[in-house]
């Protein structure tokens, strides 16, 4: 069983940044291929940015150039460095993990942006 625990969520103006941290359990965390997603009350869980092992990176079309993903192994962290953030980006924020075939997510942070 692996543990995800995020943090970093909180009430920003539109423009402003946050960065968001996932810390995963297990000792194979280099192998997790990490990912964050999001949710909006009523809405399907939506796909943010993914990083796998060796690095390999995807954004959805509606962040790119405006959130980073990035991992540290040593760490066992996955970050989100979410920058000028719009009303739109408001969720909750959800990290998942991918060990082979087993899929876990944490408990999930709330982003609301709002001036």
């Amino acid at each position: 069983q692996v543990q995800v625990v995020e943090s970093g969520g909180g009430l920003v103006q539109p423009g402003g940044s946050l960065r968001l941290s996932c810390v995963a359990s297990g000792s194979r965390f280099s192998a997790y291929h990490m990912g964050w997603y999001r949710q909006i009350p009523g809405k399907e869980r939506e796909m943010v940015g993914t990083i796998s092992p060796s690095g390999a990176i995807d954004y959805a079309g509606i962040v790119k150039g405006r959130f980073i993903i990035s991992r540290d192994n040593a760490k066992s962290t996955v970050y989100l460095q979410m920058n000028n953030l719009q009303r739109e980006d408001t969720a909750v924020y959800f990290c998942r993990v991918l060990d082979a075939l087993r899929l876990y997510w944490g408990q999930g942070t709330q982003v609301t942006v709002s001036s």
